[in-house]
C-alpha cells in the first residue's frame, strides 16, 4: 500500500479515482458477461475481477494494464466446465497460475515483446469489432446469439425486434445516449468534463429506470462468499488425468500470451512507464493462483478495461487497484445499488470502448504508410473475428515474419557480356525466396554461348544454403561441359579457394590470368571485435601538408634504428635498403604533388 500511495502522489489523485470508476463501470458488465459465456455463475466473474484489481493491479509489472476475466478464454472455460465440471476449474486455474510464476521467474516473458505494430493494431481491431456487435444486443435488452460472426449476422433481426418492443426501445435509447455522451463529452466545459461520461450515463439510466412504466433489465448480483468453491482432495486427485494436465498447459499458454500481447498494445496507448514483462507474468500468475484457490475464472489482462483506463487519464497503478476495490465493495455491501443500473447503459459504455479499440481511421493510415503491413493488420483482424484471439495473433505474427523475410531477401543481380566472358554480379541477401531469380540469371549466362563465365558474389552479404548449393551445382555442371567458370564467393578478399582455382585451370588449357584481388590492409590491433574484419578495405586520408624535408628526416631516423637492432622478426619483415628505397620513392611522389 505504501507503494500505491507513493504512486498516487506522482499523479492526480482525483483523476486516478475517476479513472477507477470508469474502469469499474466497464469491468462490471464484462465480469458478468464473461462468466455467463463461460457457463458459470456471474459471481465467479466478479471474484476474478476483484482479484485482477486488488492482486494483479497492485503488483509491479505494468502500470495501466487492467486484468480480470477475459472473453478470449470464455470458450475454453465453457468447454472445460462442460467436460470436467466447475469444481475442477479451480485446480486447472491454480496450477496454470503457478506455472506462469515459474515462466516469469525464468524470464520468458520478454519473448512476447517481439510483436509488430501491425499485429498489435490488428489485435485491437479484432477485439473491438466483435465487442461492439456483441454488446449491441444487451443495449436492446436482448441476448447475443454467440460467435462474432453470428452476432453480426443477427443485427437486422435485432433491429426489427427492438422496434416492435417499446421496452426494448427505451433500453436501446439509454444505450445510444450513453454512446453519444461518451463521444461528445470531451467537448463539455472544463469543470463538467472532469466527471466521467460513463458515470453521467449511469445516473441518467438509473433515473429513467426508476420512472413508472419503465421495465428495463438491471444488474443482478448474488452472494459472492457463497460462490467461493475451494478445491478439495478429490479435485487435486484429478491431476493424474492427462486431459487435466493438457488443460493446464493450454490455459497457461493462452492466458500468458493474451496478457503479454495486451501489454504490448497498452504500452502503445500511453507515454508512461513501459511494462516489465517478467514481473507482469509473475503478477498474472499470482492472480490466477488465488483465483484457482477460490474456484473462480482465470485472470488475464483485458484490452477493453485497459484502454478505458488510459482514456480516462490514469497515470499510476492506483486506478486499476481501486477498480477492484469498487467491485468488491459494491458486490458485498451495495448489491441493491448495482440492481438499479440498467444493463443497456453498461453495454453502451462497452460499445464506445469497442469503437475506440477498432479505430477505423488506422486502416487507411496504414494503407498509406505501408501496404504490406496493412495486409498483416487486416489479416490479423479478420482471423480474430472469425476464430479467436490467440489464433489471430499467431497467424498475424506468422504473416509479419513472412513479410519481413521477403523484404530482407533483397538480391540485386546484374548481367552483361564482355569479350568472351558472360558476367553475373550479385549483391544483397541471396536466400531461397530469391532462388528463382538466381536460377534465371545463371541460365541466361549459360545460354550466352561464351566460353568463359564469371560469377561474382563478393557483394552478397548473406548467402543461404539453397542459393549456395544452386551456384555450386551450376558451376560444376558448366565446368563439366568444358567451360571455364570463375566463381568469386563471399569470403576473404572475395577470392576463389585454391581448389576452385585448380579446377578452373584444369578445365581451361589456356594460361590462366590471375583473378583480380581487392587490395586490403590488415586491421589495426586496437580495432574492436565489432569493427570491420581483416578483409575490409581501409582508406586513410590526411589532408595536412607534409614538411618539405619529411622524406629525408624519415630516412635519417629510420635507417640508424634499423641498423642498431630492431627485433629480429621486425628486421626480417623488410628487405635491406627498405628505408632508403621508401625515402626515394616518397620524395619523387612528393615532388609530383602526391602528399
Amino acid at each position: 500500500m505504501a507503494t500505491l500511495k507513493a504512486a498516487a502522489q506522482k499523479g492526480d489523485l482525483a483523476t486516478e479515482i475517476t479513472a477507477s470508476l470508469v474502469v469499474f463501470l466497464v469491468a462490471l458488465p464484462l465480469c458478468i458477461g464473461v462468466a455467463v459465456a463461460s457457463g458459470v455463475s456471474p459471481e465467479l466473474g466478479i471474484i476474478s475481477g476483484v482479484i485482477g484489481g486488488l492482486v494483479v493491479g497492485a503488483a509491479r509489472g505494468s502500470t495501466l494494464q487492467v486484468s480480470g476475466p477475459a472473453a478470449g478464454l470464455a470458450a475454453l472455460v465453457a468447454e472445460t466446465v462442460l467436460e470436467y465440471g466447475v469444481a475442477m476449474l479451480g485446480v486447472i486455474v491454480l496450477f496454470s497460475g503457478l506455472l506462469q510464476i515459474v515462466l516469469g521467474l525464468v524470464k520468458l516473458g520478454r519473448f512476447f515483446q517481439a510483436i509488430s505494430l501491425a499485429v498489435v493494431q490488428g489485435m485491437l481491431a479484432g477485439i473491438g469489432l466483435p465487442l461492439m456487435f456483441s454488446q449491441a444486443y444487451p443495449v436492446a435488452d436482448a441476448k447475443a446469439p454467440g460467435t462474432p460472426l453470428e452476432n453480426m449476422a443477427g443485427i437486422p433481426g435485432l433491429l426489427a425486434d427492438t422496434v416492435a418492443d417499446p421496452q426494448a426501445m427505451i433500453a436501446a435509447g439509454l444505450g445510444v445516449v450513453t454512446v453519444v455522451l461518451s463521444f461528445l463529452w470531451k467537448k463539455a466545459p472544463g469543470p463538467v468534463r472532469k466527471v466521467p461520461a460513463a458515470l453521467v450515463a449511469v445516473g441518467i439510466g438509473i433515473a429513467v429506470a426508476a420512472l413508472p412504466g419503465v421495465d428495463v433489465k438491471t444488474l443482478q448480483v448474488g452472494n459472492l462468499l457463497a460462490s467461493v468453491d475451494v478445491p478439495g482432495a478429490e479435485q487435486f486427485a484429478g491431476l493424474a488425468d492427462a486431459g487435466i494436465i493438457t488443460a493446464i498447459l493450454t490455459f497457461t499458454v493462452i492466458a500468458s500470451a493474451e496478457s503479454l500481447f495486451t501489454a504490448a498494445a497498452v504500452d502503445r496507448m500511453h507515454d508512461g512507464p513501459r511494462t516489465r514483462y517478467n514481473p507482469e507474468l509473475i503478477a498474472q500468475g499470482a492472480g490466477n493462483t488465488l483465483a484457482g484457490l477460490l474456484g473462480a475464472l482465470p485472470v488475464t489482462a483485458v484490452v477493453a478495461r485497459s484502454s478505458a483506463n488510459v482514456q480516462a487519464g490514469a497515470r499510476t497503478r492506483l486506478s486499476r487497484t481501486l477498480h477492484g476495490l469498487w467491485l468488491l465493495a459494491f458486490a458485498l455491501l451495495l448489491p441493491q445499488v448495482l440492481a438499479l443500473i440498467p444493463i443497456s447503459v453498461l453495454a453502451g459504455v462497452l460499445v464506445h470502448s469497442g469503437w475506440k479499440l477498432f479505430a477505423p481511421d488506422e486502416f487507411p493510415k496504414m494503407w498509406r504508410q505501408d501496404r504490406g503491413e496493412f495486409a498483416v493488420m487486416t489479416l490479423t483482424t479478420l482471423v480474430i473475428v472469425a476464430t479467436a484471439l490467440l489464433e489471430g495473433v499467431l497467424i498475424g505474427l506468422a504473416a509479419g515474419i513472412v513479410l519481413a523475410a521477403v523484404r530482407m531477401s533483397r538480391t540485386v543481380i546484374r548481367q552483361h557480356t564482355e569479350d568472351d566472358t558472360a558476367k553475373v554480379v550479385m549483391a544483397g541477401n541471396a536466400t531461397f525466396l530469391r532462388l528463382p531469380q538466381v536460377i534465371e540469371a545463371l541460365e541466361t549466362a549459360a545460354e550466352a554461348g561464351k566460353p568463359r563465365i564469371r560469377l561474382d558474389l563478393t557483394g552478397v552479404t548473406h548467402l543461404d544454403h539453397a542459393c549456395r548449393s544452386q551456384v555450386e551445382e551450376f558451376t560444376a555442371q558448366q565446368r563439366a561441359k568444358g567451360l571455364r567458370v570463375e566463381l568469386l564467393m563471399p569470403g576473404p578478399a572475395g577470392r576463389p579457394t585454391a581448389e576452385e582455382e585448380a579446377a578452373s585451370a584444369a578445365d581451361d588449357p589456356r594460361p590462366a590470368a590471375p583473378l583480380p584481388r581487392r587490395r586490403t590492409a590488415p586491421a589495426p590491433a586496437t580495432v574492436s571485435a565489432a569493427a570491420p574484419g581483416p578483409t575490409a578495405e581501409w582508406f586513410y586520408l590526411d589532408t595536412t601538408p607534409m614538411p618539405e624535408d619529411f622524406a629525408q628526416r624519415y630516412a635519417e631516423e629510420y635507417a640508424p634504428g634499423y641498423a642498431q637492432g630492431y627485433p629480429r622478426d621486425h628486421r626480417e619483415a623488410y628487405p635491406q635498403g627498405y628505408a632508403e628505397g621508401y625515402a626515394d620513392e616518397y620524395t619523387s611522389g612528393f615532388a609530383r604533388g602526391q602528399a
